[in-house]
């Protein structure tokens, strides 16, 4: 018997690099909404990073996940290095699509990379650094820039469990536009991993309905569960209205 889909509104979520969708898990508590928190490549037990992966084959595998899911319409969330899949995936998914909420998220333009947002010069080295060095970086940059408002025991956690990523997912260009749908940015003000100008540089690159800001560093989703749950809410009743507008009309 083929399962009915869910008219209600809900949330997919894109999680960072490194991390795993379980980051989302204070955020979902309580959240009142179908939520799926999808997976990179190579997350279920396997040794070895997946390095031979492409930017494609990341977001086929997240796209699977989403495709398998039984809710109709949803809203993407995205966070850091999140926000290249999410673009790709919200024009696979562009018939189920109807918002998208970007977190700190990174958001190239079309045809360019997750490289091309930073700063120079850092995205002139980048490239050979990641050759060099790999992409996980050393714990102490981990706690100092991506968990730099986090409690000690927190941040011990997510260096310990840090998986590293394939190379090409940060300098595979992406292929398509930001989606034609409800579209908001969530800049964190204390984030020391994507730095005001860079986040002004991605807001811009969105072009989004919205922005709000949140006084956190780079992961809000651990530090300001309450607030992203909220920010999320506010967000899904905009859609929701919208949505009912568009029928009525």
């Amino acid at each position: 018997m083929k399962q009915e889909m869910s008219q209600e509104l809900g949330f997919v979520f894109v999680h960072g690099a490194g991390l795993n969708g379980g980051v989302w898990n204070s955020v979902v508590d309580e959240l009142g909404h179908p939520y799926l928190e999808v997976d990179y490549p190579m997350r279920s037990g396997s040794a070895a990073p997946g390095h031979h992966l492409k930017l494609e084959d990341y977001v086929t595998h997240m796209t699977e996940q989403v495709r398998g899911w039984k809710t109709d319409k949803f809203v993407i969330v995205a966070h850091s290095l999140g926000g290249v899949f999410a673009l790709e995936m919200a024009a696979q998914l562009s018939d189920r699509a109807v918002g998208f909420v970007a977190i700190g998220a990174a958001i190239p333009r079309r045809g360019r990379s997750f490289v091309s947002i930073l700063p120079f010069p850092q995205r002139v080295i980048m490239p050979w650094v990641l050759r060099m060095a790999g992409t996980k970086p050393p714990e102490f940059a981990i706690r100092k820039g991506l968990c730099s408002d986090l409690p000690v025991e927190h941040a011990s956690r997510i260096a310990a469990a840090f998986v590293p990523e394939s190379r090409r997912v940060y300098t595979d260009r992406i292929q398509v536009a930001v989606p034609d749908i409800p579209k908001l940015y969530v800049k964190l003000t204390r984030d020391k991993e994507f730095g005001g100008s860079t986040q002004d540089t991605m807001i811009a690159n969105l072009s989004p309905d919205g922005v709000e800001s949140l006084d956190t560093g780079h992961l809000p989703m651990l530090s300001n569960p309450g607030g992203v749950r909220r920010i999320l809410k506010s967000f899904a009743a905009q859609v929701n209205a919208r949505h009912s507008s568009m029928i009525s009309s």
